[in-house]
């Protein structure tokens, strides 16, 4: 079945969060030597900021905004904050290469659980692509030099396991929760600003930035850790979930070409042939979305 005009756009929104997560790895580097849990806590306060904008444009009382079920609170706290701690808990406890390539099964794994949710079909070309995209994150994130998992980090294995299944988990039913606001998300950031300000209290020292890296945390928490978030949420829920999730692998590839262009990462071979797998992954796993006369079979 065609995509709808709808459809489409609401991809295309939740697509634009791709795009932003795309500027994570730059501000990141650009922010300095701050903690993690602390520029966590940092950048979801801005994006509570945000969150506390769209709800005074909105009218009305804001605190009615953060009267939802129990059960919306458990799924956004989880998501947002649980994704984050449980990635940090994965770095802390086994080598960054394995952590993140093991993190980043959550687009594959979006794409798989999507059979899930009523309405939704999955067919070849939805999973091989998916699959394409994840061997071209895998190259991206090894830089081509292999990797390996020794038993020693299997808590931090298993961590960055969960931190994919959190974020897989959370789009998914997100969706399955379609009919609450978008709005809701700026609740969402400033419960997870609270808890992670709590765990670098009791985990972190503090660390003041200094000149430019203000600026890449503000960046931070306007588009990656704040706006992005809304968006997504908006393209889970009324776009084309396969497809975001499929679309989710260029996010590493386009990092690794703006670290590239600021002289902050080398181009590679293994760079030009994970661009070849998630390209041409993102256009197979797309067929019925972009091009539905492709997929059609005729009766």
């Amino acid at each position: 079945m065609a995509p709808t005009p709808n459809q489409r756009q609401a991809t295309i929104i939740g697509f634009s969060a791709v795009l932003m997560w795309a500027t994570l790895a730059l501000l990141t580097d650009l922010s300095g030597t701050v903690p993690p849990f602390q520029l966590t806590a940092m950048a979801f306060t801005i994006a509570f900021g945000i969150g506390i904008g769209v709800w005074m444009k909105a009218g009305g009382n804001v605190l009615s905004h953060l009267r939802l079920p129990w059960r919306v609170w458990a799924i956004g706290i989880v998501g947002l904050f649980g994704y984050h701690f449980f990635y940090f808990m994965a770095l802390r406890h086994a080598p960054a290469v394995e952590a993140s390539l093991i993190a980043y099964l959550w687009p594959l794994l979006i794409v798989f659980f999507s059979v899930l949710l009523p309405g939704e079909r999955l067919r070849w070309f939805h999973g091989a692509g998916a699959i394409a995209g994840f061997l071209g994150a895998g190259l991206l994130v090894t830089r081509g030099r292999g990797f390996s998992f020794e038993a020693q980090y299997t808590t931090g294995y298993l961590a960055a396991l969960v931190c994919a299944l959190t974020w897989s988990g959370y789009s998914i039913l997100s969706r399955r929760f379609g009919t609450i606001p978008t709005n809701a998300v700026g609740g969402f950031c400033g419960a997870t600003a609270a808890l992670a300000w709590l765990c670098h209290a009791l985990f972190e020292t503090t660390v003041v930035p200094a000149g430019w890296q203000w600026l890449a945390i503000l960046g931070l928490g306007l588009g990656p850790v704040g706006l992005a978030f809304f968006t997504w949420d908006y393209g889970v829920k009324r776009g084309n979930i396969r497809v975001l999730g499929a679309l989710s692998y260029a996010a590493p590839l386009l990092s690794t070409l703006l670290l590239i262009a600021a002289g902050r990462a080398e181009a590679t071979w293994s760079v030009g042939l994970a661009c070849g797998l998630i390209v041409g992954g993102a256009i197979l796993a797309t067929l019925d979305f972009f091009w539905p006369g492709m997929t059609h079979k005729p009766s």
